[in-house]
């Protein structure tokens, strides 16, 4: 079957290999596919892969040789399910490559935001420090975490893992779940208002659907204390932006870190571009080597067992 790769470039920017890939059968790898090219592309292809190329109904209906589509990421929401599902098209995604790297990237920075190493390291390499009068100097409070409260709001795979590095800094852990978990005494499961209410930073790792779009809007940040910190690597939408530009901006809140916008790549009159103590990374927290390595072996994994008749990863 004719393999076809439409956007592989973030995958594999060229530290990684398709030989896996490119072991099951022809394959093109495309770095980028523009939307006016994916037909032509995609075509005669048994098994297109995508990460963020969009495969609307459209598109699905120029491909009469398509029979596998295979998202690049956890989210599968450039598909359109319905109209693959009607057309016998199977369609896998990779649920859990990122867990520990996206933990990390919470962390990276809620550590800047309380410690502003970036900032302190540059005033350095500036020559400040080798004029001060003093032995050390730092321009912003410096903040420890043992003792706060850190708030996570979706408690699946990356949700725990967040709340266990957490515990590990001796932060203390609230989550929005129905009921505790057995085995986790030591996470308190309160109300979601409760918990922008109590927590001085509020993690987001919940999947965007239209209960979740616009979860943090200006009414829930009115609820934050002004010390606390907003952090999303979950879904850019899940914020309503401007509300949250206004936060930062009259000092409703202290800072937030954002490793997604709901419009990526943002356009240049963004509100959060400019936002007072907003830090924004371009959608880099699944992207480690080890993280990607995963998110390569358990997708060619899924055409592997798509090939010999079975089903992993399928979510249609």
């Amino acid at each position: 079957m004719k393999i076809v790769v439409l956007d592989g470039h973030t995958l594999n920017p060229g530290d990684l290999s398709w030989d896996e890939l490119e072991a099951l059968g022809p394959a093109e790898v495309y770095d980028r596919t523009p939307p006016d090219q994916v037909v032509a592309r995609a075509k005669d292809a048994e098994i297109v892969l995508t990460n963020k190329t969009v495969l609307d109904a459209a598109v699905l209906r120029q491909l009469p040789q398509l029979k596998y589509i295979g998202v690049l990421a956890t989210g599968y929401n450039v598909v359109d399910i319905r109209a693959a599902r009607e057309r016998h098209v199977s369609v896998t995604n990779v649920p859990t490559y990122g867990t520990p790297s996206v933990a990390q990237m919470v962390f990276a920075h809620l550590l800047e935001l309380t410690q502003h190493v970036a900032h302190h390291a540059q005033t350095v390499r500036d020559g400040r420090w080798t004029k001060s009068a003093d032995f050390c100097y730092w321009d912003f409070p410096l903040i420890e975490l043992k003792g706060l409260t850190m708030g996570i709001v979706g408690y699946g795979r990356i949700g725990r893992e967040t709340a266990a590095a957490a515990k590990a800094f001796g932060m203390k852990v609230l989550a929005v779940e129905e009921a505790p978990k057995p085995g986790e005494p030591d996470v308190e499961f309160v109300s979601l208002d409760d918990l922008f209410r109590r927590s001085d930073v509020v993690s987001l790792h919940c999947p965007l659907t239209p209960e979740t779009k616009g979860l943090v809007n200006a009414q829930r940040l009115s609820l934050m204390k002004e010390t606390a910190f907003l952090i999303n690597t979950s879904r850019g939408p899940l914020v309503e932006e401007q509300a949250l530009a206004d936060a930062l901006n009259s000092g409703r809140i202290a800072g937030a870190g954002l490793d997604v916008l709901a419009v990526e790549p943002p356009p240049p009159t963004h509100p959060l571009l400019k936002a007072k103590n907003c830090q924004i990374t371009p959608h880099i927290a699944w992207a480690t080597r080890a993280a990607r390595e995963r998110l390569m072996k358990t997708a060619v994994d899924n055409v592997r067992v798509f090939l010999a008749g079975g089903r992993q990863n399928v979510v249609n």
